[in-house]
């Protein structure tokens, strides 16, 4: 690892992990970014290509990134028949053309669905995050067990900062499954193994997620919007989600009165707006008044609320029910490696090992902002991945004060909590390079 991407991924470990200067973190960024970019454009066959064609041979500034960014869409670049006819061996292959691994030798002899597939890769020592969109097809993101690790560590500085550390204090309660290749498990599991303390971790449900089935919904729904769904596919999906939600639901009651019962202890509970609701209306149900939580616990409220019938004043009425308690957030994605955690302004602070990148709205352009609130499409250099490029242009549209103190005190850029996506559900997010970035990956699985 070079010695200067090592001292920008150590700065989490030391006592003032978001203290550097922008000049002097902007500085090593650079020499990093072209450190690792000379490693790994040897070993993924796409990056290797759009190198060559920008004739990009060094990194010399962010501008030079800007070019060997992936549109966040490249991770479901794949023919959805390969699933279809399950052809995992041509999975391998399109998976390899994004990693720094070739996984093309992974044994797929018996794999049934997708979620076996990710075991198999798994096992292999290719750790791969699965998300589904709107659309219903997945998003495959391959990285290394090392680079786990190092996301591991990240957490556990991050998340609660700077307001507590993770240091297995807590009754956790989290609101979810904790098995499953999702990202939000994976930050599940990293809550168990570094905030709950011994036997004191909770969660909802008890089945794994399976990919299979999340993409299902996503297609189902889909097909709604879109007026195709037919009536046996509609009382078919309607019966199977009522089967799961009455699996829910009888667990949600005792997963909500243990909450309660130990609300006077320290507890860590995140969960989305609607579920804390429903906390608030078990705790009317049984007579506990606002304000009756341990000061010492950690509540984390988020999510949409799409589709969800919750009374206009929600976010005051869980900031009343749990009084004055801890309340944390960051911001993070699956694509991202190292969270970004709010300060005590509100607002979320850059990592050492990651670099942002504030484009245009096609994605084509760095706007290259010094000072003052910048609009812009947020695009990243994770240092931290080994295992593929972590070059990402996202869907999010976000303003970053790149003023150079904080109005929390410490050193800038931040990014201000009005983060929205450019493309509403359903809708097509248009990024200039994402058609040209799917034409080298095919270019590389026909090689």
């Amino acid at each position: 690892m070079n010695d200067v991407r090592t001292q920008l991924l150590d700065q989490i470990t030391t006592p003032d992990p978001f203290g550097l200067s922008r000049d002097e973190v902007e500085a090593m960024q650079v020499e990093a970014a072209d450190a690792l970019f000379q490693v790994l454009r040897t070993k993924i066959p796409v990056l290797e290509r759009r190198a060559q064609e920008t004739g990009i041979k060094r990194i010399s500034s962010f501008d030079d990134l800007v070019p060997l960014l992936f549109a966040h869409t490249v991770y479901k670049s794949y023919p959805e028949a390969f699933i279809n006819n399950g052809r995992w061996d041509r999975m391998n292959a399109w998976l390899s053309t994004l990693a720094a691994d070739d996984w093309t030798g992974v044994d797929v002899t018996g794999v049934a669905d997708v979620d076996d597939w990710l075991d198999r890769l798994k096992a292999a020592g290719c750790m791969v995050l699965a998300t589904s969109g709107s659309s219903g097809k997945c998003s495959f993101l391959p990285s290394s067990v090392a680079d786990k690790t190092l996301k591991d560590r990240h957490f556990r500085r991050a998340v609660g900062w700077p307001f507590v550390q993770s240091d297995n204090q807590y009754e956790v309660f989290w609101t979810g499954p904790i098995d499953g290749p999702n990202s939000a498990i994976e930050a599940g599991q990293f809550q168990r193994e570094h905030l709950a303390r011994p036997g004191g971790f909770h969660y909802l449900i008890k089945e794994p997620l399976r990919m299979r089935d999340v993409a299902e919904a996503a297609v189902f729904n889909r097909k709604l919007r879109e007026g195709t769904a037919t009536p046996s596919e509609i009382e078919a999906f309607r019966a199977k989600n009522a089967e799961a939600g009455k699996r829910i639901l009888a667990g949600m009651g005792e997963f909500i009165d243990t909450l309660l019962d130990m609300r006077h202890e320290p507890v860590f509970v995140g969960g989305l707006w609607a579920q804390h609701m429903q906390i608030i209306e078990r705790a009317r149900e049984r007579g506990i008044p606002d304000n009756d939580f341990h000061p010492q616990s950690v509540i984390s409220a988020g999510g949409g609320i799409k589709g969800v019938a919750l009374p206009p004043d929600y976010k005051e009425q869980v900031a009343q029910f749990y009084g004055d308690v801890i309340r944390i957030g960051s911001y993070g994605m699956t694509e991202m490696a190292e969270v970004m955690p709010r300060c005590e302004a509100g607002r979320y602070h850059r990592p050492a090992g990651l670099i942002w990148l504030q484009l245009d709205q096609p994605g084509e352009k760095l706007l290259n902002a010094r000072e003052g609130v910048v609009e812009g499409r947020f695009a990243f250099l994770e240092l931290l991945y080994t295992g593929r490029w972590g070059g990402c242009i996202t869907g999010d549209k976000v303003e970053i004060d790149w003023s150079e103190t904080c109005s929390c005190g410490r050193p800038g850029p931040a990014i201000l909590d009005t983060i929205v996506r450019y493309a509403q559900a359903g809708e097509e997010d248009h990024i200039g390079c994402a058609g040209t970035i799917d034409a080298y990956v095919k270019g590389a699985m026909a090689e």
